[in-house]
């Protein structure tokens, strides 16, 4: 099922607090922090390299979407890891965060990557079941409590 419309935009001083208004449900908020738990995150951590983007459908913001785009160093060196995805709780169930995750799949190919990896927190409620389906696979790894996750690109 596609959203149709959604794609990324920067988040820019005319959009900020529309994007950080956005929220999960109350029983997906032990698995993604906040968008402003999110943007302070990443000014609290530029060896990160973090990279986001708001999620919008048309002209509404309805998700938020952070990398940690090739850090030079850390668990993840080098790599591209998708550190948040949050689909706002009234958009939900509409193929955006799908959506989105392909747009954001074909970024990280474009440059030059054979992954994109991730990571969650075990529990009910999990977004295990959304990453298994759009073709993510356990690594092995632990991340501080969170189950890492692969997805490969296949050789062009």
């Amino acid at each position: 099922m596609r959203s149709p419309g959604v794609h990324l935009r920067e988040i820019t001083d005319d959009n900020r607090d529309a994007v950080r208004a956005l929220r999960v449900r109350g029983d997906q908020k032990q698995f993604v922090a906040s968008v402003s738990k999110s943007l302070k995150q990443a000014a609290r951590t530029p060896e990160a390299n973090p990279w986001y983007r708001a999620v919008y459908r048309g002209d509404e913001p309805v998700g938020f979407v952070m990398l940690s785009w090739r850090p030079p160093a850390g668990p993840f060196e080098g790599r591209h890891f998708l550190w948040r995805l949050l689909v706002d709780k009234r958009y939900q169930g509409r193929g955006i965060g799908r959506e989105a995750l392909t747009q954001i799949a074909a970024l990280v190919r474009a440059d030059g990557a054979t992954e994109l990896l991730t990571s969650y927190e075990p529990g009910d409620g999990e977004p295990w079941p959304f990453y298994r389906k759009f073709g993510f696979e356990p690594t092995g790894e632990i991340d501080d409590g969170e189950i890492v996750l692969r997805l490969a690109f296949p050789a062009p």
